[in-house]
């Protein structure tokens, strides 16, 4: 996610910062169920790592909205009153997130604090079961989907040897979103901000993510969207990093660009 894009997960609503990024849309991403195994991964056979380890971002890289924020505010919020065009919900949550955050952490815990102000600014609602609904309609996997080719290419690289992990800038509904979506088992780590008490771009958090998996920084590579939060962050400790929707656009081409052909 930006460190203000559309990747939190309550402004993605009630079914995930950065998943308050702004969602990245292309041909390539569709809605997967992971537990059907999308894409069309090339395979492991006769290959070899370039990369003994893979650093993922979730909002905005490996977890996909299934639909708009803006419009699922809009949806989840008629029958409270909110007329607000979709067109100013977007702007307002845009603004909402991009706002400096007074404390340390944005997501701290389950990270109501913060969503509570993104999903008022974002619809001038400040209805309590209105926003619980939006939140607790992020917290479950139907309101996301992995990008196309995700499930078979992080079969692939597991299946080669390299050590994967989540390095993500979220609150405490991530671990149960991987979950929901069949990916979760297979990370070798699990990193969120909201549970190790430090957020990208800060160094800790992704030599957090190293350590666990045991791979060295200039051994590793770290894939996210947020052109501060991840890669100014993943080169400031010598960590490589392919931008999602700029240097890599599809799970494909991440696996070719680690296995290396022997």
């Amino acid at each position: 996610m930006p460190a203000a894009a559309a990747r939190c997960p309550l402004l993605l609503g009630r079914h995930p910062a950065t998943a308050l990024r702004r969602p990245f849309t292309s041909s390539s991403t569709r809605r997967v169920c992971a537990a059907a195994g999308g894409g069309s991964g090339s395979g492991s056979e006769g290959r070899s790592p370039a990369y003994g380890g893979l650093l993922l971002d979730a909002g905005g890289t490996l977890l996909q909205l299934a639909r708009p924020i803006a419009e699922t505010y809009a949806a989840l919020g008629r029958p409270y009153g909110v007329t607000m065009p979709v067109k100013y919900i977007k702007e307002g949550f845009k603004r909402a997130f991009s706002a400096p955050w007074p404390k340390t952490l944005r997501y701290q815990g389950d990270g109501r604090p913060f969503w509570r102000i993104v999903v008022a600014e974002a619809t001038n609602c400040t209805d309590s079961d209105y926003f619980e609904e939006v939140y607790q309609h992020y917290a479950h996997g139907d309101a996301w989907c992995l990008p196309d080719g995700a499930y078979r290419t992080l079969h692939d690289l597991k299946d080669a040897g390299v050590k994967l992990a989540v390095v993500s800038n979220f609150d405490t509904r991530l671990r149960k979103l991987l979950k929901d979506l069949n990916i979760s088992d297979v990370f070798d780590a699990i990193v969120v901000s909201s549970e190790v008490g430090y957020e990208k771009p800060a160094p800790e958090i992704f030599k957090i993510a190293l350590d666990q998996i045991g791979v060295e920084a200039s051994k590793a590579v770290h894939i996210g969207d947020d052109e501060t939060a991840d890669k100014a962050g993943a080169n400031a400790i010598g960590l490589e990093c392919w931008l999602w929707g700029e240097d890599v656009k599809e799970f494909s081409e991440i696996q070719d660009r680690i296995l290396a052909r022997d």
